[in-house]
């Protein structure tokens, strides 16, 4: 049977199928339970929500509820999805811009850096929290704050190049990098830094800001695996930006008509996926950076997430209830892919609206939460044990209940190079970021 917390518990972790609840949050049951096996006890980091409750929940549920009285009819047939035809659906077209449809799409508020235990979140309107789990004289996380950051949408750390986040903002990208005594970080010319010291000896600063195109606000961003290209897009244009970082030059590439939804790079680097809020999406080869359109009549891509290989891709819509995963059936540069349902066992009678969802770098967890659905599981993220055998399957094993009252996954990531297992971290509506490690025995687990 799913593990099912009761109302007034909150989850601590998962050990072998069995997510374990407390009473109420606390370092000793952490430590009795995972601490031991791992060596390391996530403490839970609290931070103010008044302007991600407004932004994140009650926004995007007038959203989704005036969508679904206007458009009732457009929730069937997307098995027979196809690369797009001249017959694909107008119905976005003559909008102004999409800004309206930006509070259902599955912003990434939150990120692990690949190679350390550090952990940012957005906290505030203008600001980043990051917490190192690995410094243990630097107890506090630091709050990271710049004139250039304004309207911070998401984040996500750079891969392979030490210690980088990238933030976007209102009319560009905040590069931040830590430095330390003898290894300053060096700034471009023009930018107006923001620095933060720590006690450590740690100095976080904007080391770069990457301007859009007429100041228009960033909501979607992706990093290339080796770290040297950033995409960038907005929903306010049809267009998305490569930059390479290091020369700070970007290069916009438009399909379409319709506001960017989403942007995500292939693990491997040899694919990109990019959505709009007309209902089109693309699948992209990196080598000459061609492309494949396709079309569907359920709404648009809300969200994604590749699987390890970066040989398919789940997605999720503004208006179904399933998953959609499309698997690449030849190798690249090659673009030819089908597009199969998932189907998600013992929870697909209670809602009719998945929200977001994160998949583990191992390719085992599945973490979902829900929209619409009955009072009894409102709240709470549904842990699924995927196999892909080749193609998905999923079994539930239960559902993570936060701290508070009536607490809300406002946003969700797995770490993705963390050795022992999955690692989740959610920022909920009660006001803390907390992060639950799934051990199981594919992992060594005892």
């Amino acid at each position: 049977m799913p593990s099912f917390p009761q109302p007034g518990s909150v989850t601590i972790c998962e050990i072998n199928r069995d997510l374990i609840t407390a009473e109420a949050l606390s370092d000793d049951q952490a430590k009795e339970t995972y601490g031991k096996i791992l060596g390391i006890v996530f403490r839970p980091i609290p931070f103010g929500t008044d302007h991600l409750l407004l932004s994140s929940a009650d926004q995007s549920s007038e959203q989704q509820s005036d969508s679904r009285t206007k458009e009732k009819d457009v929730n069937s047939g997307w098995l027979a999805a196809l690369p797009m035809t001249l017959t694909k659906s107008f119905k976005y077209l003559f909008q102004p811009n999409d800004v309206k449809l930006l509070p259902q799409v599955d912003l990434h508020g939150i990120s692990w850096h690949q190679h350390k235990h550090i952990l940012a979140f957005i906290s505030g309107p203008n600001d980043v929290t990051v917490c190192d789990y690995e410094d243990s004289e630097g107890k506090d996380p630091c709050i990271l704050t710049s004139e250039s950051q304004r309207g911070v949408k998401l984040i996500q750390w750079r891969p392979n190049d030490g210690r980088t986040l990238s933030v976007a903002c209102k009319g560009g990208v905040c590069i931040w990098t830590a430095s330390y005594p003898g290894n300053i970080a060096s700034v471009r010319s023009g930018v107006s830094s923001g620095t933060l010291s720590r006690s450590t000896g740690t100095r976080w600063t904007v080391v770069d800001f990457l301007r859009s195109h007429d100041e228009e606000q960033i909501t979607a961003l992706s990093w290339s695996p080796s770290g040297r290209y950033l995409a960038s897009g907005s929903c306010e244009s049809s267009s998305f930006t490569i930059w390479d970082v290091a020369q700070g030059l970007g290069t916009p590439i438009r399909r379409g008509l319709g506001g960017i939804s989403v942007l995500n790079w292939s693990p491997s680097g040899d694919y990109f996926f990019s959505a709009k809020f007309d209902g089109t999406f693309y699948l992209w080869e990196t080598n000459t950076w061609t492309s494949q359109p396709w079309s569907l009549n359920n709404g648009f891509v809300k969200g994604s997430t590749w699987d390890p290989d970066g040989r398919m891709i789940l997605i999720t819509f503004s208006e179904s209830s399933s998953l959609g995963a499309i698997h690449f059936s030849s190798k690249p540069p090659l673009l030819e892919a089908h597009l199969l349902p998932v189907d998600l066992p013992d929870i697909k009678t209670l809602t009719n609206s998945i929200d977001k969802i994160a998949w583990d770098a191992s390719g085992e967890r599945l973490a979902v939460s829900y929209k619409d659905v009955n009072k009894i599981y409102k709240g709470l993220i549904a842990i699924y044990d995927v196999k892909r055998t080749p193609f998905i399957s999923a079994s539930l094993i239960g559902f993570i209940r936060g701290p508070g009252d009536n607490p809300q996954p406002i946003t969700f990531s797995f770490h993705d190079k963390f050795k022992q297992g999955p690692l989740l971290s959610v920022c909920w509506s009660s006001g803390f970021c907390c992060t639950y490690p799934l051990l199981f025995r594919s992992h060594n687990l005892p």
